[in-house]
């Protein structure tokens, strides 16, 4: 297989940057088809990345078929079915965290594709941005001794859509925004959490309280590994200032800190506004070449018939400590982590 040919499932703002990789920075893929109910939108898209093909649902895509691959960036609530459908048309599938709404839908998808041997990825593109991994070779060489504790900061830019402020459609902003921070902590600690204990408030948007008792824009999650670590994860969404995401690593000999607030070298200063450095506004910004990476990685997978790094199981694990967090929000307890 010279070239791995996908069909992109969405066509909104994650859409864009996964289409625009596709087409521009991934030699061994091509972008044959894009799917969104909004035809609009994924025509102006397809017309934008030179694509003949346009579909309004995923089920029409899949019955044309001439695409060996998915790659799915719609709302959480619409994986499971994409999933499942895709892996019984023998289709790979990359799909977008969070994985799905529940570890039911979750170990549905993950068999379906074992079933149908498909590769499965799961868009956890920290993954792959070169700073975070050079960070965890690092540690792995005992740059700062024994794991202690870790930190991880998330904030987003702005309000994600309407849907995603449905906790019963999104999971929360711990299930958009923190997805990333759990799998990260995990991945740094090479362990799962055993429990968390997690604390949130809707402190910027009490409008959206009146559509969504449930929303939160901020959180704190405390949690135990089962290895006997410490993880913290915090989040805030819309932060307004930027896009934020920071881990803080501490050790038995010391203390490693990952990715900065901070965009490029430049910094000046000035009796009246004293020092100013550019700063990240976005997270198509901050982790440019991760998302090219990750793509990349997962055509790779394809055409070397490789397991994907970053699979169905990683977004499981994930999706099970922000249900454990949202539990902990609601009761007000420690809650012990199902997977």
């Amino acid at each position: 297989m010279d070239k791995v040919r996908v069909c992109l499932v969405g066509a909104g703002r994650v859409a864009r940057v996964h289409g625009y990789n596709l087409k521009t920075c991934i030699p061994n893929s091509e972008l044959v088809a894009i799917v969104d109910k909004k035809e609009e939108l994924a025509e102006d898209l397809a017309s934008e990345l030179s694509v003949s093909k346009v579909f309004k649902n995923h089920q029409q895509a899949l019955d044309w078929g001439k695409f060996d691959a998915v790659v799915i960036t719609t709302p959480t609530f619409t994986h499971c079915q994409i999933v499942v459908d895709a892996a019984s048309s023998k289709k790979h599938i990359f799909c977008e965290k969070p994985i799905a709404l529940t570890l039911k839908e979750a170990n549905l998808m993950i068999d379906e594709c074992y079933k149908n041997e498909v590769k499965f990825q799961i868009g956890f593109m920290r993954r792959f941005d070169p700073e975070f991994i050079l960070a965890k070779k690092r540690i792995e060489e005992g740059a700062i001794g024994e794991i202690i504790l870790i930190k991880s900061t998330g904030r987003g830019p702005g309000l994600p859509p309407e849907w995603a402020l449905d906790i019963e459609k999104s999971g929360g902003m711990l299930a958009e925004v923190s997805s990333h921070d759990f799998d990260s902590l995990m991945w740094f600690a090479k362990s799962e959490l055993k429990s968390v204990e997690a604390i949130a408030k809707n402190y910027k948007h009490p409008e959206i309280r009146e559509r969504y008792p449930s929303f939160y824009d901020t959180a704190i999650v405390i949690g135990t590994f089962k290895n006997g670590k410490m993880g913290i994860v915090d989040m805030s969404c819309p932060a307004n200032y930027g896009y934020d995401a920071r881990m803080e690593i501490l050790g038995s000999e010391g203390v490693m800190f990952v990715g900065n607030i901070k965009s490029g070298n430049i910094s000046y200063c000035t009796r009246k506004k004293g020092v100013i450095f550019p700063h990240y506004f976005s997270w198509r910004e901050r982790f440019k070449q991760a998302y090219i990476d990750e793509l990349q990685h997962f055509i790779n997978c394809i055409v070397e018939n490789k397991n994907p790094e970053v699979n169905g199981e990683d977004g499981k694990r994930s999706l099970a400590v922000v249900a454990a967090a949202n539990l902990s929000i609601r009761t007000g307890k420690k809650i012990e982590v199902i997977y």
